[in-house]
């Protein structure tokens, strides 16, 4: 798996010829539906986007600041972080209730916690109870953000699967784009409601989802799994092709499903938090997974994600209504960036988005420490003008890969029976770098200033070069060719003709009856 051509097999095109070109998303009404089931779960990754920049705008609101005794240091710290060691405390949980109850459920149960959470936030009397709350906000969206993704990966039609995956992640940004502008808009509120309306507002997407998502078609392969086989097909035929179940894409997905399934549990023993280290082919998927999740939070976004208002007064930009107003054209160009670069992957492939991406975040994050340092040292104000260029040039770069595809690379690469635990893992390392990064960055930067930023510029460098040995090309592969491309083409050629025996068996008791 070293760096050179990216591995390319014979299936790309397996069921290209099974796609039906007159079914689209925008007028077959049953992936209308489905796509609207795929929306609601969307705002899952929303939410998440939502807490990160609503947390940004608090601390550049002074009602808030006066509220819980203008917090800094490690108590500034501990707000921003605590939400993500709510989060850690769900991780041992999150897999066994999506596995075990289902994604759908998993999701209900994460959206019903975060709506008490968000209420509890709301209603904060202390910097204890905005605390206490923001663990329990944290401790929901880990059940949630573990199970809805996966169900997007597993219930998207074919051609759609890579794109909406891919666009989950991205929609983080929506909710960070509705926070800022809702702080920016309620920072000239006197008194307390300048904070609490941005709180409040957060629980809409988990009332959205307590309210809807039991209703929502759960995922074909989990029912597999669970031996229920007539609803699999029930659901995939439903919502791939319009109610048929003879469909030739449905007969190939399920008989693909259930091929993959037989061969992780009787071949590869996919099964258990072990295997996940066990086999060449899984400590592969888990090098990459853990490696992008430090990457995603350790190229220096960190800084702009949770500090803004801290490099902003670093350079001389102090005001509060400026430094909202940036902030909320900043999210806006991320979400731009982050679609386009979802609707691109299987055109342009995951490996080449990934290198381009590691290469121009190093280079323009180069470019901001230049800038900070002749800013910093001889107040040079268009150098200061020029950090906050370069800080969207740097998220341009960053969103093109490891926004949308730091959760649809990883729940592709995993088979079905380890997906959940290899998911959560990468939840879970996100979580730990998260909570580093937020006790660390603003004392590091108070501490280093400028030069804080040389540190992230050395390390994006060793990201690129880790990329370029390890990252394996995925495009146009089905869910189960892509987990499969990892424990090697005869995995592959196994599982399709495990699924062709499927199939035969299948025709030949139907002509019997």
């Amino acid at each position: 798996m070293a760096g050179g051509p990216a591995l390319v097999g014979t299936q790309d095109i397996s069921l290209a010829h099974l796609i039906d070109p007159n079914r689209t998303w925008y007028n077959n009404r049953r992936l209308i539906i489905l796509h609207a089931w795929i929306v609601l779960l969307f705002i899952t990754s929303s939410t998440n986007g939502y807490d990160g920049s609503m947390m940004n705008g608090l601390q550049s609101l002074a009602q808030w600041e006066s509220a819980f005794n203008n917090p800094s240091g490690g108590m500034l710290g501990l707000l921003s972080a605590i939400q993500n060691i709510g989060g850690l405390a769900g991780f041992p949980f999150a897999p066994y209730v999506s596995d075990n109850f289902g994604r759908r459920r998993a999701v209900w149960f994460g959206a019903t916690i975060m709506c008490i959470g968000v209420a509890i936030q709301t209603a904060s009397q202390s910097v204890n109870m905005f605390i206490g709350a923001r663990f329990l906000i944290g401790f929901g969206l880990t059940f949630a953000g573990n199970a809805a993704p996966m169900l997007v990966t597993e219930i998207s039609y074919p051609t759609y699967r890579a794109p909406l995956t891919s666009m989950y992640n991205s929609l983080w940004y929506s909710g960070s784009i509705i926070a800022a502008w809702t702080t920016y808009g309620t920072f000239r509120i006197n008194g307390s409601w300048a904070w609490r309306l941005p709180s409040l507002l957060q629980g809409i997407p988990s009332v959205l989802q307590f309210a809807l998502i039991l209703f929502a078609p759960e995922s074909p392969r989990w029912l597999m799994n669970k031996g229920r086989h007539d609803e699999a097909l029930r659901t995939l035929a439903y919502y791939h092709a319009d109610g048929n179940e003879s469909d030739p894409l449905v007969q190939y997905e399920f008989q693909e499903i259930k091929a993959a399934l037989e061969y992780d549990r009787t071949v590869v023993s996919n099964i258990g938090w072990k295997s996940l280290f066990t086999t060449p082919g899984n400590r592969k998927r888990m090098r990459i997974i853990v490696a992008i999740a430090f990457f995603s939070q350790w190229s220096g976004n960190g800084l702009v994600s949770y500090y803004l208002n801290k490099v902003f007064d670093q350079i001389g930009i102090t005001g509060s209504s400026t430094q909202l107003l940036i902030n909320g054209i900043l999210q806006i160009w991320n979400l731009g960036w982050a679609l386009y670069a979802s609707l691109m992957v299987d055109r342009l492939g995951r490996r080449f988005l990934f290198l381009v991406s590691a290469s121009l975040m190093t280079l323009f994050y180069m470019a901001q420490a230049i800038c900070f340092s002749e800013y910093a040292q001889h107040g040079t104000t268009a150098a200061g003008h020029a950090v906050i260029a370069f800080i969207f040039l740097f998220y341009a770069a960053y969103d093109i890969a490891f926004t949308p595809l730091i959760v649809s690379y990883t729940v592709e690469i995993l088979p079905y029976n380890l997906r959940a635990k290899g998911f959560n893992i990468l939840n879970f390392v996100i979580a730990v770098t998260l909570i580093f990064n937020q006790y660390v960055n603003p004392i590091a930067l108070d501490a280093l200033g400028w030069k804080y930023y040389l540190v992230y510029v050395c390390w994006l460098a060793c990201e690129f070069v880790f990329l370029w040995f390890f990252i394996v090309e995925t495009k146009n592969r089905t869910l189960e060719e892509t987990a499969a491309l990892f424990d090697g083409e005869d995995a592959l050629d196994t599982i399709m003709q495990q699924a062709e025996a499927h199939q035969a068996r299948d025709d030949s008791e139907k002509l019997s009856a």
